[in-house]
This record gives C-alpha cells, structure tokens and sequence, in this order.
C-alpha cells in the first residue's frame, strides 16, 4: 500500500510539475524556519556551489578561481553549532544537518569536506577546546579563513582505531610527536587539525590524547594527495609527524581523555555526515524527474509509463524514509 500511494504521488508530481527541481514535502520535518533556511543554503549551494560540481571532481581540487571556503563563511555556514561569541550561529544540529544535506545535494566533494572543517573540527573545538584555545582557533575557522580537519585513522588502523601507533612522547613544556595518519579529509589545505596520538602505549584506550596540530609545526608534513573512486574534488591525504612538538597548551581535552573526545564526537558526526548522502539522493532526483520528462519512447514520455514510475517511486520512498530516519531521531 505504501508504494502505491507513492506511485501515485510520483505520478500526479509528473503531471503537474511547473518547476525544474524536486522540491519534494519536508512539511512534517521541518518548521518554517528551518524551512526558510533549508531553501536559503539551497539557493546559495546551487548558485555557488554547484556551478563548480563537475570540473571539482574532475581535476581532484577545490576551484582555484573562488574560494568556496570563505564564501560558506561569509554565509555563516562554518560555526551552525558554534557559540556566537566566537562567530557562530549557535541554532544546533538539525540546522547543521540541513545544510550538510543542501550544500552534498550541490557538490558530493563540497559536502564532504565541508562536514569534516564545520563538524569534525569546528564543533569538536567547541565542545571540548579551552576559552584560550577557542578564542585563538574558532573565529578562522568559522569565517572560512582557515580550513580544519581531523585524523584518527592510520594505515593499520581504520575501524580498530584505538589500535593507532602514532605516538606523542612527553618532553618539558610539552610533547614530540612521531607517525603517521591515513585518509585526511582536508589534510593537504588544512591549517587546524585535530589528531589523536597515543601518550602512553601501555594504556590502552587509556592511554590516547588529542591535540590541536597548527600547520607550519616544525616535523609536521602532509604526503601524498589521495585519487579516490568518489568525491575526489575532497581533498585528501596522509599525515606524517617527526619529531613534531606540540606544545602543552595544544592538548584537546585532557591527558589520556582522548578516546572520549574521539567516540563522544563520532556519535555527532555521524548524524550530521548522514546529511550527505540525502544530498546526493536528493540530487539524484533533480536529474531524473526533468529526463522522464523529456525523453518519449512510443511517442510518449516515460515518466508516464508505470514501470518508470514505479521506480520513482522506489527512489523517493528511501529518500523520504531516509531522511525521516535522520531527522525525526
């Protein structure tokens, strides 16, 4: 029953579509404001991002000729979960969802690296940085001057995580840092990161801290530049520390707190990074209601035909569910 009734939705959709994107109900989702703002991040992803889309994924790289980066800032996308104080919205995750959501449905590669800057750096900052180190990191980060990332994994050690080797040796006034981080998101444009290191190898889970790594650290350097199958316009890449000190006061949290940083943080990002793949499925749509549209076969358009919709139909009941599922926990 549930995919007739979608069927038949889809195909009344068809018959009376006057505009060229799928600007499919979110009436029980959201309230008006959160519906103005979604309709606001998606005028400005289509206008800004998206004409950039292609030729990003294409040359692996952020577009040279405008800075993406500063132009999400200007338009307070960065800090959504940031205090005002330090150039935030401070309006929570649901908002940072929709966003996450709009600016994926643009550009894949976009989305995905503006969900490490805003969530996996800016809001760990912000959950668990210090007034000094908040005050020092946040407002460039937020504005889009400087970019942020985050590094856990390493080659042999992605889903066993706390089995990292890289290690952080404590010497006066601070530690030296040693190893290597794999998968980067952001890492060969990043100026802030947040890495995990172990500070004592005897302790286990225990035993992991996390510090605020500055570019331009003495023995910090980024190594090759990843090629992906997918969302190659996201800048990827590894990570290699030696001899790297950091001082004491770049310690996020507190000495050996690291692994609650890390699982306390990937509880949130993984809602907000969920937004993503809504984006693209969203996308997804926008290409496929236009063409059956415009593409006849028996001197009809195949949107008309049941099998098609059918399929639509299919398509829109996991976007719906799936955005449901992300939005309505």
């Amino acid at each position: 029953m549930q995919r007739f009734s979608a069927v038949r939705r889809v195909a009344a959709f068809l018959q009376n579509r006057s505009r060229q994107r799928a600007s499919f109900s979110t009436s029980l989702l959201f309230d008006d404001t959160q519906k103005q703002f979604k309709e606001s991040v998606y005028q400005f992803a289509q206008e800004t991002i998206a004409p950039h889309a292609a030729t990003i994924d294409a040359t692996n790289s952020f577009p040279k000729d405008v800075n993406l980066w500063k132009l999400m800032g200007d338009f307070n996308l960065h800090g959504i979960t940031a205090p005002e104080e330090y150039g935030g919205l401070g309006i929570g995750y649901l908002y940072h969802c929709i966003a996450m959501e709009e600016i994926s449905r643009a550009s894949g590669s976009v989305g995905l690296s503006y969900g490490a800057h805003s969530n996996l750096c800016i809001n760990q900052l912000v959950r668990h940085g210090s007034s000094a180190q908040k005050q020092k990191y946040l407002p460039k980060l937020i504005s889009g001057e400087h970019v942020g990332a985050l590094a856990m994994s390493e080659p042999n050690a992605g889903s066993d995580v706390v089995s990292m080797k890289c290690k952080a040796d404590r010497v006066d006034g601070g530690y030296v840092m040693n190893g290597n981080k794999m998968w980067c998101t952001n890492g060969p444009v990043a100026q802030t990161l947040v890495v995990y290191a172990k500070t004592d190898v005897s302790a286990g889970s225990k035993g992991i801290t996390a510090f605020i790594i500055e570019k331009g650290m003495p023995g910090f350097s980024t190594a090759q530049k990843l090629d992906k199958l997918g969302m190659r316009g996201s800048d990827t890449c590894e990570l290699v520390f030696e001899n790297c000190f950091v001082p004491e006061e770049n310690i996020l949290g507190a000495v050996g707190k690291g692994v609650y940083v890390m699982m306390s943080g990937l509880d949130l990002e993984r809602l907000v990074l969920a937004a993503g793949p809504l984006g693209l499925m969203q996308a997804c749509l926008d290409a496929v209601i236009p063409y059956v549209r415009q593409r006849e076969q028996f001197g009809h358009p195949i949107g008309e035909f049941q099998f098609i919709q059918g399929k639509l139909a299919d398509m829109y009941t996991s976007l719906q569910s799936s955005r449901s599922n992300s939005f309505s926990c």
